[in-house]
């Protein structure tokens, strides 16, 4: 790999699902390596004086998003279910994602919770969920007393405190070099950027 692109990304969040699901793809084509980097974005929108999604603030817009949501899946031959409630509480997947991290499966461990999510409808605040996420993933069960360390909390929070240093406001989000890019639909421009800036 002769480029590098850190991904910002939020299991709640609906277009992150799009960018998990096809950015080590096409980055690989690029050579471009991806740092995975999951954060709450609960944190950012308290900032902003929400109390939940913009997407649930705004109806009009949630209504939007979720028909977007099922032209672009229909398009890429991705399943979609609108999990209930919206949005998910993503807490305990990211913790276990920092957790798979270490063993270098954070990928795999990440597209297992987003196809649940919103490939079946299922709640990933579940317990039961995420056991089956990291068999998927091929990861061992007993990861979830790692993800339960005061280390893995701290790293967590120092995660999404990095993201709003970094001006991150939004997921999917894409930083290389001084850029940052927004939203799955910036993902090429992202990767791009990225793969010229190493030439």
């Amino acid at each position: 790999m002769t480029g590098r692109i850190t991904f910002w990304f939020e299991f709640a969040s609906t277009y992150s699902y799009l960018s998990v699901m096809r950015i080590g793809a096409l980055a690989a084509a690029r050579g471009v390596a991806v740092d995975w980097q999951p954060f709450l974005l609960g944190p950012v929108f308290a900032a902003q004086g929400w109390d939940t999604s913009p997407f649930n603030i705004y109806p009009a817009k949630g209504r939007y998003m979720w028909r977007d949501m099922e032209r672009i899946c229909a398009a890429r031959g991705l399943p979609f279910r609108r999990p209930d409630p919206f949005p998910q509480n993503g807490l305990k997947a990211a913790r276990l994602a920092l957790a798979a991290a270490e063993q270098d499966r954070i990928e795999a461990f990440t597209k297992a919770v987003f196809q649940a999510q919103f490939g079946d409808g299922a709640d990933i605040s579940s317990d039961a969920v995420l056991q089956g996420c990291l068999r998927q993933a091929g990861l061992d069960e007993a990861l979830r007393l790692r993800a339960q360390s005061p280390a893995i909390k701290s790293a967590l929070r120092a995660q999404t405190d990095a993201a709003i240093a970094a001006g991150i406001f939004g997921a999917p989000s894409f930083v290389s070099g001084p850029e940052l890019f927004w939203g799955d639909d910036r993902l090429e421009q992202a990767l791009e950027h990225a793969a010229a800036a190493q030439i």
